[in-house]
């Protein structure tokens, strides 16, 4: 991420095709805050779009598995797809307690956020801090190369700066570079993906874009498919207008598509069907 303008997440929301996604979004999280099951049985939306939005995120990381299945089971350890799953799970259940931490220090969120994706799982101290010099990185699908720990350093560092100093950008365009910067990054040896979208969650929470968490983007960037995911990333990664305006767009779209679910569940839950 580079730009000279001095509020460079705003200076992002003025490129070609971004006002309109965000405006997009905007009418579209408007009308499913607005369905009369909102009113009384917004937590069941809620409690639901986290479990559909950790499954796609999951889906994302290398476990695609069906909705049904993830509900029902109860024990995630074991197998590599079991234990991405259950990390997701977490993340998501995770998300909307960081919120007054992530806007004073978001890079002791996202520190939490890598143990809570790791649930205990590794016997040594790479869990749960950025990654040093020569430490490995597995990350699926993001085969880009991996930034160096000194260009991770201090890129973290200035993202961090510009989400605590606020700002007037619109929400999907900080949520996205939050996103898209994390998955450029990958600053610790696993679970990035996880936490990138984990972290677009809670910006679009804690924006009041979303404040009851039921617009699930993980919903959308699976639905999108694991191609077009990576393609708008590159677009991210080239720096270039055109690609980052590519990338906030397909993010547009994500929420666009998990509001679409969320919907789903609204009408699920009037007919009494869900």
């Amino acid at each position: 991420m580079s730009t000279t303008s001095s509020d460079p997440l705003a200076a992002l929301g003025d490129l070609p095709g971004v006002p309109d996604a965000v405006d997009s979004v905007r009418k579209a999280v408007d009308r499913v805050y607005g369905h009369r099951v909102m009113r009384r049985r917004s937590n069941e939306v809620t409690a639901e779009a986290a479990l559909r939005g950790a499954r796609g995120s999951a889906a994302l990381s290398g476990a695609d598995w069906n909705l049904e299945e993830v509900r029902r089971r109860t024990d995630f350890s074991g197998e590599d797809e079991s234990r991405t799953i259950g990390a997701a799970l977490r993340l998501t259940a995770e998300a909307g307690q960081l919120l007054s931490i992530w806007r004073q220090s978001p890079l002791r969120v996202l520190a939490r956020l890598h143990l809570v994706a790791a649930g205990g799982a590794s016997p040594d101290d790479t869990v749960g801090r950025p990654r040093l010099a020569g430490e490995p990185v597995v990350e699926p699908l993001i085969e880009a190369p991996v930034p160096d720990a000194d260009e991770v350093a201090g890129r973290l560092e200035g993202l961090s700066q510009l989400i605590i100093a606020g700002g007037s950008a619109p929400a999907l365009v900080t949520s996205s570079v939050v996103h898209g910067e994390l998955l450029a990054l990958r600053p610790f040896g696993s679970h990035n993906g996880l936490v990138a979208r984990t972290a677009e969650r809670i910006v679009l929470i804690g924006s009041g874009l979303d404040p009851k968490s039921i617009c699930p983007a993980e919903v959308g960037h699976a639905e999108q498919g694991r191609a077009s995911y990576v393609a708008a990333f590159e677009g991210y990664l080239s720096g270039r207008p055109e690609g980052m305006a590519a990338w906030i767009a397909h993010c547009g779209r994500s929420v666009e598509l998990g509001v679409r679910e969320s919907t789903a569940v609204c009408e699920a839950l009037q007919r009494g069907a869900a």
